[in-house]
């Protein structure tokens, strides 16, 4: 695993572990659990499955735009070596693909300074994801307020709703995980 998804994970890790340490040292009057038999728990169900077809429809509009730049990618330096080699010369070429590719170390400072994520394919790949989240929750009117206090009152952990499941994690990705995720 390279050390930066290791630095990633660790903090990730810590984060959780301060906070359940805060969870336990300030006392939080919860409410028992509701019952099997509740029909909160039946609510409950359908808002965890319309939030899973939208998690399942925010990845795929995610993988669909990083394919896409990697097709904008791929089409960039083919247009390159075309002119490179064919059209112009180095000589001309240089200057531009410096220019080109100090424009892409900006754009990732600019992420970064935008998200406070790390300028990665996985932090990338996040931020997209709560974007397209945040935006099919609108539009398909899920309220988020709603669906924390049923968990709450359920007795279930209140875990960020607004999380990018890992690639590794999707059920479509189970038969299908690489050697770089830090799901094994």
């Amino acid at each position: 695993m390279p050390s930066d998804l290791r630095l990633g994970h660790s903090i990730r890790r810590q984060h959780n572990l301060v906070v359940e340490a805060i969870e336990k040292a300030i006392p939080i009057p919860r409410a028992l659990p509701v019952a099997e038999d509740n029909p909160a728990r039946e609510e409950l169900k359908a808002m965890e499955a319309q939030k899973a077809d939208i998690d399942r429809t925010a990845v795929s509009q995610v993988r669909r735009e990083l394919w896409l730049g990697l097709g904008y990618l791929v089409v960039q330096t083919a247009g390159f070596m075309r002119l490179t080699f064919w059209e112009l010369s180095w000589d001309v070429m240089e200057p531009i693909c410096f220019y080109v590719t100090s424009m892409y170390f900006m754009a990732g400072y600019a992420f970064f300074l935008r998200t406070k994520k790390e300028p990665s394919f996985e932090g990338f790949f996040e931020s997209r994801f709560a974007a397209k989240q945040k935006r099919l929750m609108l539009a398909r009117d899920f309220d988020l307020r709603r669906y924390n206090e049923l968990r709450r009152a359920c007795g279930l952990s209140l875990t960020t709703a607004l999380q990018a499941p890992s690639p590794c994690t999707s059920p479509s990705q189970d038969s299908h995980c690489h050697s770089y995720c830090h799901c094994h």
